[in-house]
């Protein structure tokens, strides 16, 4: 196997583990995936095209990503609610400088117990990722959602 397809199937299992992680509400495990001065943001497509920087959420740290774990634990209280995460294929974009440029659409479902399943966001996610001695990690990750309006309130990480 070349090294582009070693890559390409990296990333993938970066984004499937990270998927399989927020679907199993192991939540813990979350900030785990980017590394201490990561940057993590969910951003309307309308604000990403047009470069302006207004994010539904925008946390600056692997510390910022605990508090959020901690807050969705132990603090919010909502109706339950299950999500699952499809997420397509990575398209690499570039490996400069140690930095991978890598996008991947992703759909992410929500059921609510004894309700139909319904989509709750849809968009593709824009890394930078890094190689650590513990595998591939999150420089940054921008959920760049194309739905015009969000269902009730974002709670768990997209």
């Amino acid at each position: 196997m070349n090294e582009r397809h070693m890559l390409q199937l990296q990333v993938d299992q970066l984004n499937a583990a990270y998927a399989s992680a927020l679907d199993e509400r192991r939540f813990d495990e979350w900030p785990g995936f980017f590394l201490e001065d990561a940057m993590y943001k969910v951003q309307a497509r309308e604000n990403f095209d047009r470069g302006l920087p207004l994010a539904l959420i925008a946390l600056e740290s692997r510390g910022m990503m605990k508090d959020r774990v901690y807050g969705v634990t132990q603090t919010i209280y909502h109706a339950p609610y299950y999500t699952r995460h499809v997420v397509g294929p990575a398209l690499v974009l570039g490996d400069e400088g140690g930095v991978v440029r890598a996008q991947a659409n992703y759909a992410v479902f929500r059921t609510r117990p004894g309700d139909a399943s319904e989509v709750y966001n849809v968009g593709r996610y824009m890394d930078e990722i890094v190689r650590t001695t513990e595998g591939l990690r999150f420089k940054s990750r921008t959920c760049v959602y194309d739905s015009e309006m969000v269902l009730n309130s974002l709670i768990y990480p997209i």
